[in-house]
């Protein structure tokens, strides 16, 4: 009853919301989907600058999950400057329902932004205003709320955006640091736990230190609606980073932007191999708060992690929380001497394991000769710095 009211005041007190798309398309067909490198973006489209056709996107967003792609993947929005000279940085976002692989063989019907879980990592710098063309294309009323300073008719918390509606979010980029954005209607454990939820960095003006940056979003699905997740993993698909390890060079930095979003689990945790590393919570502040190697969240919390190896091999990282673990929520980190170095010799380095395992829900095994991956078509990611040019 609550969110049928909060519909009805949004619509009749906002009017940049279109029900059903009625308001005149402008040049929305001229929009163009961005796919592959570092353009726009996993997962996003690009814009002309006006709000796309709602009625009309939905076909041309068709993207599935990659967890590699999205790990280093960063949107930093089609850039103009406005007439007091501030960075402008527009998206569009929209909403709908998919039906998804988020477990090999398990498809669970999901509710998503821009068709990926988790949505694309939006970025900016401390200060650029913020243009968010938030369509809904979904069968349910939807919000985009991101965490972070605005004022309330920016929050998405009360004014839903019904099936083929539009809403234009607008905000100043503050204070820096890392924050998730999320769906906010009611019942909004399952509006989180359908995948509608990503992450919204916005960077110092003063960059940090040059860095293998990536992203990681804890998770999970309930795909038998018990209230009890089934799934657990780090950005969409249980133990996607066991088959396929993510490459990282000896001596680099890496930095992690970690952010919990696993409903109906009180808690949630990062835990690293054989390192330490920094973190600096919420990532609003340049000072780390503490050494360790296991970061403990709840829900909406996050933090930035630094850390480097200094010798070869496969490590692993994973929820140390066992049920997490062991229903998909861990991977590896290949570490490698360069970036050229061939795969099989950095296996046979570090932890002495032939091949990275691999944990199949409650069943571990090592990969067979004729089992193990093949990790050679990996790529090395490169470090995009904030602000450059798509």
């Amino acid at each position: 009853m609550l969110s049928a009211v909060l519909v009805v005041y949004s619509f009749n007190k906002l009017q940049v919301i279109a029900q059903n798309g009625s308001d005149e398309d402008k040049g929305g067909k001229n929009a163009k989907v961005v796919t592959g490198g570092h353009g726009s973006g996993y997962g996003s489209v690009d814009t002309s600058g006006d709000v796309l056709d709602s009625m009309s996107e939905d076909s041309r967003s068709t993207t599935d999950m990659e967890p590699m792609k999205y790990l280093r993947e960063f949107n930093y929005g089609r850039v103009s400057t406005n007439e007091n000279g501030t960075t402008v940085r527009e998206y569009t976002v929209i909403a709908q329902d998919k039906n998804l692989e988020v477990s090999p063989g398990v498809f669970f019907d999901t509710w998503t932004f821009n068709g990926t879980i988790p949505g694309p990592t939006i970025r900016a710098t401390e200060g650029d205003i913020v243009r968010i063309n938030f369509i809904n294309n979904g069968s349910h009323t939807h919000t985009m709320h991101f965490h972070g300073k605005h004022s309330s008719e920016m929050d998405g918390v009360f004014d839903g955006v019904a099936p083929g509606g539009k809403f234009v979010y607008e905000f100043a980029a503050e204070p820096f640091g890392v924050f998730p954005y999320h769906c906010h209607v009611q019942p909004l454990e399952e509006h989180i736990q359908r995948g509608l939820y990503g992450v919204f960095i916005v960077d110092p003006k003063t960059p940090r230190p040059p860095a293998d940056e990536m992203v990681m979003v804890m998770n999970g699905y309930d795909t038998d609606f018990d209230t009890e997740n089934n799934f657990y993993t780090v950005n969409g698909i249980s133990n996607y980073y066991m088959h396929q390890p993510i490459e990282i060079e000896k001596d680099r930095l890496i930095r992690v932007y970690l952010v919990n979003m696993l409903e109906f689990d009180q808690i949630n945790n990062f835990h690293l191999h054989a390192n330490m590393f920094n973190i600096y919570k919420s990532g609003t502040s340049l000072t780390p708060h503490e050494l360790t190697d296991v970061a403990t969240m709840s829900q909406g919390e996050r933090a930035i992690l630094e850390f480097s190896y200094k010798d070869p091999g496969p490590y692993l990282f994973h929820a140390h929380k066992t049920e997490f673990a062991e229903k998909g929520w861990v991977g590896t980190l290949l570490v490698k001497e360069s970036k050229n170095q061939p795969d099989a010799v950095a296996l046979n380095k570090g932890e002495k394991s032939p091949h990275p395992y691999e944990i199949n829900n409650n069943t571990t095994s090592y990969a067979t000769e004729e089992t193990k991956t093949n990790y050679s078509h990996l790529e090395s990611g490169v470090n995009y710095l904030p602000g450059q040019s798509i």
